[in-house]
This record gives structure tokens, C-alpha cells and sequence, in this order.
């Protein structure tokens, strides 16, 4: 068997790192002696996230533009450039058999020069609404993996591969999990239990509406596991006094925490839809306002669209959420209706699916 090479190109959120990473790991299961490479921004989180994950990166000088005229914007020009023959030194260098790039900006000047050095390309796009750096190079790749329907209007049809996004898998057995899940956070078992995303580092609009609305939401006979996030814990924190609310500024086992939950709040990042879709619980989302394209707000429409989850924008919260919350929670049906179609637009093997597909490109 060759020894295959692979370069990996994706960065700046979570939601770009932890695909890549995870199609990483598919591709070294199936080609124990393979060679790996990542490429990212040099001073973005990826730059931490991918070595610990074991995997050598190099990082180069990019990053987006700003929506207000700065000195980054400036300075845009000289970066692309240094970004884009730094990427023809690195495709030089160390020869990939295919470049795979799940989006942001790094992954922009290294597929481009992938591209003109003829090296087989794929895209793995996560959201609904196609990010910029995606769209500019779908013309040339030869193969665009997607997770959502309708993708042909930011993308040619003939290169389109519906996969799904990379999840972990042991969210496929949470349903064997909840007592497991109930011991952890030593929940009651007479109270539906509500769980509250706000991601890693935290969602500040989520974190005051709980704050505000927390009374309202325990007189429902609600439990609650809060991850406020890093960012709002210490602000937050207090509410540990409260009976039956638990306010923690991360949780290291979503497995657990899903499993155990009948209502889930969440923000709508192209990483959480796709386990929640697997998850199979009903959701309140609400999309962060606050990111490009508006793509959270997006990625929510498309489930809602199925009748699979309730959206509920962040400028809406003061006013809606008592009353869409109030219904849902004494809506048994409702929440088993929700749960149902959640699961069923899920793709479970997106992981192998989008390892499928890099093996044609090997092939060809």
C-alpha cells in the first residue's frame, strides 16, 4: 500500500479545527502509515487544538477581513500574499496526494496553490450559507462535501457530495445512557432536566436570559445544567446556590449531559446542529447574531424548515421565551415530535462518508 500524504487546511473556530481533526483520525484508521499535515492561521486556536490532537501543523500569516476599515484590513493584501507562497512551499515541500480543507481563512491560500499544483482537492463545507472562503475556491476542487440540502446555489451541483458534518460517534448511544447521565449530575428523576449550550467559551445574550428568566424556568418544574462557558462563570457561578440549577463553565461529558436532558437550548454553530441532530432531543435554538453571513441564523431555518426544532432569535428573547418555552416544556407530544424529526435529517456516517470520497480522489 502507498504511503499516502495528506494536507489538512481549516481554522479559527471550533467548527473548522474539530472536522478536520476528526477526518484526520478516519484517514489514519484506514491508512495506519499515512502522512499528515495541517495548515491554519498562525495565531488562531488551531495553532493549540491540533497538536494536542497529535498532529503537526504549520500556520500561516493570514487572516479575514474586518467589517470597519483597521490596520488588519491594511494589511490584508501583504498577508494573502506571503500566505500564498508559503502554501506553494509547504505543497512543494511535502508533495500531499490530496489537500482537504473544511474552511476559514488558512485553508484559502492552501487549496488555492493546491489547485495550480494540480493536487486532487476537497472542501467540507459545515453550514448551511457557504462561507466566503469555500465559495471562492468551489471552481476549483474537484469534490465539495456538504451537510445541508439546497447547497447548488453557492456551489456547482456536479461536484456536490451530501455527507453531513463530522460528529463524535459516541453521541450514537446516548439513549442507553441516561440513568448514567442522571448519577453524574445527580438529577432528579421526577423533573425534566434542561440543558443550556452556550458553547465552550460562552454566550452572553443566552447566559443573561437564563439569568433573568431563571425563577420562571424552575417554577415549570425544571432542573437545569448550565454551561455558561469560561468566559461567565465567575459571573454566573452564584446561582450553584439555587436548588436544582447547576451553572459549570464547561462540560467534559456532552455524552452524559445530552443523554440526560429532556429540552436542550442551544446556540445553532454548524458543530452543534449536527450533534444535536444525532442526539435526537427537542431544541430551543438561538443563533448567535454575531457571525459571517448571519450562517447560525441559517443553518436553525433549515431545521425548523422539517418542523424539527423551534428557533428563536436572540432580539426576540425578552418577549418569546416565556411563552415558547411554557408550551414546549408541558407539550409532551410536541417535544416527542420535535425529537423525532431531529433524528431523522441526521447522517450519522458523515465521517466515512467524506473519507469515502477522498479515496475516489485517490483513485483517480
Amino acid at each position: 500500500m502507498k504511503n499516502y500524504k495528506f494536507i489538512l487546511s481549516g481554522g479559527g473556530t471550533g467548527g473548522h479545527i474539530y472536522p478536520a481533526i476528526a477526518i484526520a483520525d478516519a484517514l489514519k484508521a484506514k491508512y495506519p502509515q499515512a502522512e499528515f499535515l495541517f495548515v491554519g492561521s498562525q495565531d488562531r486556536m488551531e495553532m493549540e487544538k491540533v497538536p494536542k490532537a497529535g498532529y503537526e501543523i504549520k500556520g500561516l500569516w493570514i487572516a479575514g477581513l474586518q467589517r470597519k476599515l483597521t490596520w488588519s484590513n491594511l494589511m490584508f493584501p501583504f498577508k494573502l500574499i506571503s500566505s500564498l507562497f508559503k502554501s506553494a512551499g509547504i505543497i512543494r515541500k511535502f508533495k500531499p496526494d490530496v489537500v482537504i480543507g473544511t474552511g476559514g481563512f488558512a485553508s484559502g491560500p492552501l487549496l488555492e496553490m493546491a489547485t495550480r499544483y494540480k493536487v486532487p482537492a476537497l472542501i467540507q463545507e459545515q453550514n448551511s450559507y457557504a462561507g466566503i472562503t469555500n465559495k471562492l475556491l468551489a471552481k476549483k476542487v474537484q469534490k465539495i462535501c456538504v451537510a445541508y440540502d439546497e447547497m447548488q446555489r453557492f456551489f456547482p451541483q456536479d461536484k456536490i457530495v451530501k455527507t453531513g458534518n463530522p460528529v463524535r460517534q459516541d453521541l450514537l448511544a446516548i439513549d442507553s445512557l441516561r440513568e448514567q447521565g442522571i448519577a453524574k449530575f445527580n438529577l432528579k428523576k421526577d423533573k425534566k432536566t434542561l440543558l443550556v449550550l452556550g458553547g465552550s467559551l460562552g454566550a452572553r445574550a443566552i447566559n443573561k436570559m437564563l439569568d433573568r428568566e431563571l425563577q420562571f424556568i424552575l417554577d415549570q418544574e425544571v432542573q437545569i445544567i448550565w454551561q455558561s462557558g469560561q468566559l461567565y462563570y465567575e459571573e454566573y457561578k452564584k446561582h450553584n446556590a439555587v436548588e436544582d440549577v447547576q451553572v459549570l463553565p464547561y462540560i467534559d461529558t456532552m455524552n452524559l449531559a445530552y443523554a440526560a436532558a429532556d429540552i436542550i437550548i442551544s446556540r445553532a454553530g454548524a458543530g452543534s446542529v449536527s450533534e444535536l441532530m444525532l442526539v435526537g432531543k427537542p431544541v430551543i435554538f438561538i443563533p448567535s447574531p454575531n457571525v459571517a453571513e448571519d450562517h447560525q441564523t441559517k443553518n436553525a431555518e433549515a431545521i425548523v424548515s422539517k418542523n424539527a426544532a423551534i428557533l428563536l432569535k436572540e432580539k426576540e428573547t425578552e418577549q418569546q421565551f416565556k411563552p415558547v418555552f411554557k408550551t414546549l416544556v408541558h407539550d409532551e407530544a410536541k417535544q416527542q415530535l420535535l425529537g423525532e424529526n431531529i433524528k431523522k435529517i441526521a447522517l450519522p456516517q458523515a465521517t466515512q462518508h467524506i473519507v469515502n470520497e477522498v479515496e475516489k480522489l485517490l483513485k483517480q
